[in-house]
């Protein structure tokens, strides 16, 4: 009764999750059948407390929990059960042992093996090169009107291989949910249980995760899904189903009729364990915001602690009690501020006896001196950048003219060259024009200065 019930229920229609009150309903119904054959005391239990009993610990054959987005219980099969219903199902007479469809698989799996082993580029090329004259001679045969046809005993044989294994792909998909709760439980155990800093525990999850992701199962998982993603695949499967159920040989063997959607059946199964992958890692990362909370809380308390023993000896602080702070904020230096080492100039110095000068030279020019300010040059840079990002020296001349000539020209660029801020292009020139006192305009041509902010 368990057996024919809970494969009608899960895996005859490929159904993952069901309701408690959904499936105690079709339970109800299956008992109601089943005790007009055996009579009123057939199986005497109510169909809720069949399904509590079927989920009980001692039992394990369905799994009982609550999705985020409803109250009611809701039951799946287990793998187990899966497992053992599928044996059940194997003791069955078949009509026929498929022996060459089988011994063909062997084989092709052997070659596989062995070409994808192969580190011979010359065996490989021999390889195809064998596949490539067996091709050309199938398409000689096919254009002289020899065509290969598979007899009817092939075909069938061949078709029930395939069915077998498109359902058995279906049970894996439970089996990988399986694994990932299994997982989770492992991940909140430690987390539970561990001593160490939270980064620790934090590699430690994730690197198990890489582990089961990395494991062959994980890899082999992740291509089934890429493979059944793509559109292309999706559409050849569903016209290969199609035209092989066609067939008047395989009509004859009454195929299951769920085969005919059993592709839609992998998309299904494989949502719904996708979903389950994206539920728990939600879980796991709600799970460790709550550990973190009760550490933040942790310390909130012992900082109220502190601050209430303190307002406690506010009025009558400890006697020879000495504190001292080394600073009262933290101080901060940045590794790229420190200056490049400069080695230390040690100057040269000769002892020279000096002689009177006898030349009769002009004075005057000792205190016709003229005095650059820069920091008033300066200040035209930094007034010229309150409008604009930067500026380059030609323009900032031609908005504020030299007053002093080649001497403040120089000025701006000793000020360039010191600014960290300012760029100066030795493959770009500028021209740069004025008039002196004496009347006489004057160019000058300098490398490209740009100031910024």
């Amino acid at each position: 009764m368990v057996t024919a019930f809970l494969s009608r229920a899960f895996i005859e229609p490929n159904q993952r999750v069901l309701a408690e009150s959904e499936l105690t309903v079709q339970l109800e119904d299956f008992l109601h059948h089943l005790r007009e054959i055996e009579g009123e005391d057939a199986f005497p239990k109510s169909a809720r407390a069949y399904l509590m009993d079927w989920s009980a610990d001692t039992r394990g054959w369905l799994r009982r929990f609550y999705t985020e987005d409803s109250d009611e219980p809701h039951y799946d099969l287990t793998p187990p059960t899966e497992k053992a219903i599928a044996w059940l199902r194997g003791l069955e007479q078949q009509r026929f042992v498929g022996a060459e469809s089988r011994l063909l698989t062997v084989f092709e799996l052997l070659r596989q093996i062995v070409t994808g082993t192969e580190t011979d580029p010359e065996a490989r090329i021999a390889e195809l090169q064998h596949k490539k004259a067996e091709l050309e001679s199938e398409i000689k045969n096919i254009r002289e009107g020899r065509l290969g046809m598979l007899d009817d005993t092939r075909l069938r044989e061949r078709f029930m291989q395939m069915a077998e294994t498109a359902h058995g792909l279906l049970g894996d998909f439970r089996q990988v949910e399986d694994n990932f709760r299994a997982l989770d439980r492992q991940v909140r155990e430690r987390i539970t249980r561990f001593e160490g800093s939270k980064g620790e525990v934090l590699t430690d999850i994730f690197g198990e995760q890489d582990a089961i992701a990395d494991s062959d199962q994980g890899r082999s998982f992740r291509a089934f899904w890429d493979f059944l993603m793509s559109p292309a695949r999706q559409e050849e499967f569903g016209r290969m189903l199609d035209k092989v159920l066609s067939l008047e040989q395989i009509q004859e063997l009454k195929p299951d009729r769920g085969l005919r959607r059993i592709h839609d059946d992998w998309l299904g199964a494989g949502e719904q364990t996708q979903r389950t992958i994206a539920r728990l890692s939600e879980q796991l990362r709600r799970f460790l915001d709550d550990q973190a909370w009760l550490e933040n809380r942790r310390i909130m308390d012992l900082i109220q602690n502190i601050e209430q023993n303190a307002l406690e000896v506010r009025e009558r602080p400890p006697r020879n009690l000495d504190i001292g702070l080394d600073q009262t904020a933290p101080g901060i230096e940045l590794p790229l501020e420190r200056p490049l080492y400069s080695p230390p100039v040690k100057p040269r110095i000769e002892q020279h006896r000096l002689a009177e000068g006898q030349a009769d030279i002009d004075s005057d020019a000792l205190f016709n001196q003229m005095y650059v300010d820069r920091e008033q040059l300066r200040a035209h840079i930094r007034r010229a950048l309150q409008t604009r990002p930067q500026i380059d020296l030609q323009t900032l001349i031609g908005e504020s003219p030299l007053e002093m000539g080649l001497a403040e020209l120089v000025s701006y660029l000793a000020i360039a060259a010191e600014d960290p801020h300012a760029d100066i292009d030795e493959a770009r020139h500028h021209e740069i024009a004025w008039t002196g006192t004496d009347g006489v305009e004057r160019r000058a041509r300098v490398p490209g200065v740009i100031f910024s902010r």
